[in-house]
């Protein structure tokens, strides 16, 4: 908290400012007697170039500390006036309007925002670091409100900015930005030419070992997320490697060797290489989840969320909860595929916890969560209170492309599952036929000819369906998308039986087993335990035939057991929720929580152990 520039050294200035400093620094901190000492200071009326720079100070401790907002506003923007009339005061004059802007944004006023930040980006051209700064806050303003052009205009303004300053890093993470926007947006075309651009960018910077790392994670991330959208699990797999091997660079490069930029202007940084840790675990989990490898999806979401539980005593950051809802969110999909719905139930609560202490984190996952409660209670066969989840997530699953087809066709095989639901079936699937719309994802697409294979599968269209999971097959294959085979295998298996074709139904249904056991599925593992006991039956081999019994009845008593546990949580009671406010009485835990819940498959691994080789 040093004072900014050549202050009047009266010692009553001095000795408050030095007490308010110890005050702030403590283990732990005593924000509390820090902003008396500094409203003592402006008690005893202080000059003006005093007086601005402690509104400024008590302004940012009132908002990161106190959440005051209200406080807060009133003495940043007195700040901001004052500092109008001061010469050579940018350090406390745009200091005062980004964290007046932030406090507008928490409050929802983002024309204000916008309008603040339009007139201090124009005062500032001759401050790069501020300059810079502040056209990453409009452009980052500008994408919540889903205005990708203009927020891509204000990167590319930011850009040019930086080249002339000479700041090629800040360059790199303008044009990184905008690229990621691009992705954001579809604009396929345009994007293409902006990351070629940086791809040249990252290649060419050699001015800090750490940055360069930091640029191509950057870079990397941008190249993995996309495969990942377009549902390439295959293709992706050299990309992500990549990204592996670049964050264990970065983790193990000592920030002392690095020299320190004296252009102001490159004074950024991407997200903290601790942070980074987390989204290359997140973005590794999301591939393990794509591609059927739920242990791998255990394996790195433990790391991740320990990491983040170590992160947030340190700082807190929002970004921290978003990636700890994203992972919560895959974990959660990869419990209910190997029967474990009782802990995903659990963790569901708890995402929903982590949503209801944030109403913008409510607003941006809240198709998520009624997305998540649908899958749960299809496993829990309450097809009612899927219909409904999946209805009320497909309202929130604004300008959310795949998402919104993911939701659709989960709700099409709830229609199949509940019968009498044709004219809804229909009108569903005009939306999302893989024959006839648009599905830019290759999973989804693939996905989509799955359930038009069960679709004809349970009108006894026998060959339309084969022709259906012929397709899914073969772009799963094309891939890797293993559960969508197995799941395909073991239908094309039910078929062949139907058909009284025993022999290409048991060619379906052995290697749908094995795929299933390493994944692990339970559900297909129990429907293809079924289909090998008939099978045998037929073939006249009691001693299979009973082993295939034996597997179906452990698979059953599994999956009624964990059923029935979690019927008698609170958290149960979260597939009835559809409006208004999460209920809290849903969200409290018990000892069922302690013992299976996300928070106890935590390791105990410290930040260093857990950064050194996380992708071993």
């Amino acid at each position: 908290m040093a004072s900014s520039g050549p202050l009047e050294s009266q010692p009553w200035y001095l000795s408050l400012l030095g007490i308010a400093e110890s005050f702030r620094t403590s283990n732990p901190p005593r924000i509390k007697h820090c902003i008396h000492c500094l409203q003592a200071i402006l008690a005893l009326k202080p000059p003006v170039r005093i007086e601005a720079t402690t509104h400024t100070q008590l302004g940012c401790l009132l908002f990161t500390h106190c959440r005051n907002i209200d406080l807060a506003y009133a003495h940043l923007e007195k700040a901001w006036t004052l500092a109008q009339s001061i010469p050579a005061f940018d350090e406390v004059k745009f200091e005062a309007a980004s964290t007046l802007v932030r406090v507008h944004e928490q409050k929802g006023q983002l024309q204000q925002a916008k309008e603040l930040l339009n007139t201090a980006i124009n005062k500032s051209k001759q401050s790069p670091y501020w300059h810079c700064r502040m056209l990453f806050q409009l452009a980052q303003i500008h994408a919540q409100e889903r205005d990708f052009t203009t927020a891509c205009e204000r990167l590319g303004e930011g850009a040019t900015y930086a080249a002339q300053a000479g700041a090629h890093y800040t360059r790199a993470l303008f044009m990184l930005s905008k690229g990621m926007l691009l992705l954001v947006d579809k604009k396929w075309t345009e994007a293409h030419p902006v990351l070629s651009e940086c791809s040249q960018l990252v290649e060419a910077y050699n001015e800090s070992s750490s940055n360069k790392e930091s640029l191509k994670v950057f870079f990397l991330v941008l190249q993995v997320c996309h495969y990942l959208t377009a549902g390439q699990v295959k293709s992706v797999k050299a990309v992500l490697k990549q990204l592996q091997q670049s964050i264990q660079t970065l983790t193990m490069l000592h920030p002392e060797e690095e020299s320190v930029s004296s252009n102001s202007a490159e004074r950024f940084q991407w997200i903290p290489k601790e942070h980074m840790c987390v989204l290359v675990y997140l973005v590794t989990v999301m591939h393990s989840m794509q591609a059927g490898y739920m242990d791998k999806a255990q394996k790195y979401t433990d790391k991740a969320l320990a990491q983040i539980e170590k992160l947030k005593i340190l700082d807190g950051h929002p970004i921290l909860y978003t990636f700890q809802l994203m992972l919560l969110e895959h974990i959660i999909m990869c419990r209910l595929v190997v029967g474990e719905k009782s802990m995903a139930v659990q963790e569901i609560a708890q995402a929903c916890q982590v949503c209801s202490q944030n109403p913008r984190l409510l607003n941006l996952h809240r198709a998520q969560l009624h997305t998540l409660l649908g899958l749960y209670s299809m496993s829990m066969n309450c097809m009612e209170s899927a219909e409904m989840q999946f209805n009320t997530a497909l309202k929130y699953a604004h300008h959310q492309e795949e998402l919104y087809q993911f939701i659709a066709f989960n709700l099409a095989i709830v229609y199949l599952r509940s019968g009498n639901r044709s004219q809804e079936l229909q009108s569903l699937l005009e939306r999302i036929n893989p024959e006839t719309s648009t599905i830019s994802s290759h999973s989804l697409k693939a996905a989509g000819f799955f359930v038009l294979g069960l679709k004809t599968f349970f009108q006894a269209k026998y060959n339309e369906a084969k022709r259906f999971l012929r397709e899914t097959l073969k772009m799963s294959n094309d891939e890797d998308l293993n559960r969508l085979t197995a799941c395909s295998l073991v239908l094309l298996g039910h078929i062949f039986l139907s058909l009284g074709n025993s022999g290409e139904s048991m060619n379906m249904v052995l290697p749908a087993m094995q795929l299933a056991r390493k994944i692990p599925d339970m559900h297909v593992q129990l429907w293809g335990s079924a289909l090998l006991r008939d099978l045998y039956h037929l073939a006249g081999d009691p001693a299979m035939e009973s082993e295939g019994y034996n597997l179906h009845t452990t698979f059953s008593q599994q999956l009624l057991k964990d059923h029935f546990q979690s019927s008698q949580l609170p958290q149960h009671n979260l597939i009835q929720w559809t409006e208004g406010p999460i209920p809290p009485q849903h969200l409290r835990s018990n000892s069922a929580n302690n013992s299976n819940g996300a928070s106890s498959s935590y390791t105990s691994h410290s930040q260093t152990e857990l950064s050194r080789q996380p992708f071993s």
